[in-house]
Order: structure tokens, then C-alpha cells, then sequence
């Protein structure tokens, strides 16, 4: 059996172009709608028929190039799978232009398209549409992340397998509104709503952990503590009829965004991020259940209003989330857990309802961390590179680079391979994730 694989941005490209159809499909629709039905239906039915073919698999191969084909033995990929569930891995990132993208990555991140109107996102770890590339004599082959689960999910996961089966459950992507635009006016919907209506275990509990920023940058985050949501409702709903402007600041709080700073988005909690910001957004990962209320008026990159969804969002809001209890619950306090001769860890708490937490560790030389049985994903967010040592592998990681300490890791070394301290940020599953049961 030889299994063909094509990379999960590609087929989006391809349903933008009007170059494929969805499965069962004899016609083209929008890329939208196309994408929805893709995540859905396509996808989980591929993966369901993947885990039944996996064991007959004899050839992998990467179609994504028209002029030639990668391939390799099964055997070879499936020791290359059992080791990255062991050591270390990165996925490959891929890039998104937006209506509010901005420029640091155009102007940070080598080798991507200078000519790209701008970016707004960076799909780092987003693993329902990103792939794992294996390198062999300078020859490259692609699968989707997929493979890992399906292979060694309860090498990468460690005792929360049981929950999350074959589903890496945290993100990290950047939202880049550096000399672009605010986010929309948004919230994610609560638990309930989303196991109810969208047939999904996990909802989306964010994190925005400020990577970099300009000395204007802001973020929306809460209400004001005399919100009145009928008020609000109207003024968004005449926004949307009658194109007029909001005063947003008038119904939401917001608050100046500095380095290093992390705001806490549970679900349900009113957010966005203003213009020139780098954030890293750390989050858990289902499909993107966001409700926009208001997007400042304007169109996506093709001229066209972008979806507007008050109804869902009235449904899910928490206006409890006001005044000083943002302030006091949602922007994290960190607080030093250990520290050692030229090194630091801290605790950058999270929120009730978030399943993950988030440390950073700074360091001089090196330090040793233990997975504790749980996924670790990690970001260098200051210095230059690091090296990662674990059971016998080693790989040097840049600055801004996402990648992945499996549980079955047990133990890892950062190296600092550069002269100023390294900050690196650590997100992993907490002990005990009983709520979401």
C-alpha cells in the first residue's frame, strides 16, 4: 500500500484556487465554505480511515510538487515518528496574510515573501493543518502532523493521553498587528456552548503573551465596570446595519501591552489585540470558534465584509469579566519557582478554565527541565538560539521557533548558545483538568 499525502495549507490553496472539490463534492464553493467542510467532515473521516490502514502502509509520499514525488519505506518513517515522540520536534510553520496583518515577521523572519501585502498569522504549532518535514540526503518529505498522534500519541501527550486520544491539544501562533490593525472585537465560546452546538471536547482558552511591541500597543481585554450589555448589544447591531462606528472603549477596557506581559482570555471573555503587537498566542486548539462583534468597519483583503456573529457571541459572554476583576484575574502575575546559580523559573499563572499553564525559565548557561509526564511546547522569546539536549538528540532552536518536548521526553537540557540571557516560555498541561470532564 502506498499512502500519498498532501500538506494541509496546500489543499487550502488549492480550494482557494478552485483546483479541487471537497470529498463526495462534484463541484467547486468559496474557499470558506470549502475549509469548514474540509475540518469537519473530510478531514476527521481521512484520519478515522488513516488509523485503519496505518499497520498495511508499505510507502509514504509527499504529492505537494507537481514536478516530483518524495517518498520513503514506512519502516524508516516509523522509527522517524518513535524517536520525535521521544526527543524534540517542530512542525512546519506556514504564514497567513489578514485584514489587520502587520509587518515584524516580514521583517524578522528570514526567507519569507517580501511581496506579500502583510502577515498576520504564523501557523506554529496550529496542528490540525500542519506538517512534519523529514530531510534525507537534501531530499524533503511532508505528512501531516497527524502521523505523531496516530503513531506515538501516548509518547507525546504522557498521562493526559486518555483525555485528549489522538488530539494535541495546545497552540502557539503569532497574531502580528505590528503597523497594521486592531483585531476584531471578539470572544470564544464557553465549554457547554461549544460541546452543545459545535460537537467539540476542548473550547478555545487563550492566552496573549506580548513577544514584542511598539510603545502605543494595547489590548482590549474585559469590560468597563458599567457595562450595560442591552446597550451594547444595540450599538453593535446599528454598527452592523448602518455601517457606523463604535465606540468601543466606551463598553471595553484596555490595557497598555509591554514585553513579556501574559493577558488570560477564558472563554467567553471579551478580547482583541490592538495594532503594533507581536503576540504569541497560546491557546488550546479546536477549530476557530471565534464570534466577532466588531471589526472596525472594515473589509478582509478581498473586499469583502468579514463575518460578523453578535448572536453567538451574546450567548457566551461573561460581563462578569469587568472593572477590576480584570485587572486582578485575567492579566497573570508571575511569581519565581526555583532558581539557581545563573538561572530563574517563573510561573506565569493562568486562568481557572485554562487547562494549560505557562512558565518562563531565563538562564545564562543552561538548565535542565522535566516533562513531569505531560507535553511540554516551548519558545525562545529572548535572546538568539538555544541548543535542546534529550536523550541523545540535540537540535539548535532560533529565536521566535516553537517546537515540542513530548512527555515520554522525561527530561531535557536548554543550552544558551548566545551572550545575554535566554528567555524561553513553556506552556504544558496542568495536573489535574477534572473541569473539563
Amino acid at each position: 500500500m502506498i499512502y500519498l499525502d498532501v500538506p494541509k495549507n496546500e489543499i487550502q490553496y488549492r480550494m482557494r484556487a478552485g483546483a479541487i472539490m471537497n470529498m463526495g463534492s462534484n463541484k467547486t464553493d468559496n474557499g470558506a465554505a470549502m475549509y469548514k467542510r474540509t475540518f469537519f467532515v473530510d478531514w476527521p473521516l481521512l484520519n478515522a480511515h488513516k488509523q485503519t490502514i496505518m499497520k498495511r502502509i508499505s510507502v509514504f509520499a509527499d504529492t505537494q510538487w507537481q514536478e516530483s514525488v518524495s517518498w520513503a519505506e514506512s519502516f524508516f518513517i516509523n522509527r522517524a515518528l518513535k524517536e520525535m515522540s521521544q526527543t524534540v520536534f517542530r512542525v512546519r510553520p506556514w504564514f497567513e496574510p489578514g485584514a489587520w496583518g502587520g509587518q515584524w515577521m516580514k521583517e524578522h523572519i528570514p526567507n519569507l515573501n517580501k511581496d506579500e501585502v502583510n502577515y498576520a498569522w504564523s501557523f506554529e504549532l496550529i496542528v490540525p493543518e500542519n506538517g512534519i518535514v523529514f530531510e534525507s540526503d537534501m531530499n524533503l518529505l511532508e505528512l501531516s502532523f497527524d502521523f505523531i498522534m496516530l503513531n506515538d500519541g501516548r509518547n507525546v501527550l504522557g498521562k493526559h493521553a486518555d483525555f485528549f486520544g489522538t488530539e494535541f491539544p495546545i497552540r502557539f501562533d503569532f497574531l502580528d498587528t505590528w503597523d497594521g490593525g486592531n483585531l476584531s472585537i471578539q470572544c470564544h465560546p464557553r465549554l457547554p456552548y461549544t460541546r452543545e452546538h459545535f460537537g467539540e471536547q476542548i473550547t478555545q482558552d487563550e492566552t496573549y503573551y506580548i513577544l514584542d511591541c511598539k510603545d502605543d500597543a494595547e489590548v482590549f481585554l474585559g469590560f468597563q465596570d458599567d457595562i450595560n450589555p442591552d446597550e451594547f448589544k444595540t450599538a453593535l447591531e446599528e454598527s452592523q446595519d448602518k455601517n457606523i462606528k463604535v465606540d468601543i472603549e466606551k463598553y471595553v477596557q484596555s490595557y497598555n501591552a509591554n514585553k513579556h506581559d501574559l493577558f488570560l482570555i477564558p472563554n467567553g471573555t471579551v478580547h482583541s489585540a490592538g495594532k503594533n503587537n507581536l503576540v504569541l498566542e497560546i491557546s488550546s486548539t479546536p477549530y476557530i470558534f471565534t464570534f466577532k462583534m466588531y471589526d472596525w468597519l472594515r473589509l478582509d483583503l478581498n473586499g469583502e465584509p468579514r463575518a460578523i456573529n453578535i448572536e453567538h457571541a451574546f450567548k457566551n459572554l461573561r460581563f462578569e469579566y469587568k472593572g477590576d476583576y480584570v485587572s486582578d484575574q485575567l492579566i497573570s502575575k508571575p511569581g519565581v519557582v526555583n532558581e539557581g546559580e545563573d538561572w530563574i523559573l517563573y510561573h506565569l499563572p493562568t486562568h481557572a478554565h485554562h487547562f494549560y499553564d505557562v512558565e518562563r525559565v531565563e538562564f545564562k548557561s543552561e538548565i535542565t527541565l522535566s516533562t513531569n509526564d505531560s507535553c511540554n511546547v516551548l519558545m525562545l522569546v529572548e535572546g538568539d538560539a538555544i541548543q535542546v539536549k534529550v536523550n541523545g538528540v540535540l537540535q539548535v532552536f532560533q529565536y521566535a521557533e516553537t517546537f515540542v518536548i513530548p512527555a515520554a521526553a522525561k527530561e531535557y537540557t536548554l543550552v544558551n548558545n548566545g551572550k545575554d540571557v535566554a528567555k524561553v516560555v513553556k506552556a504544558f498541561i496542568k495536573e489535574s483538568i477534572d473541569h473539563l470532564r
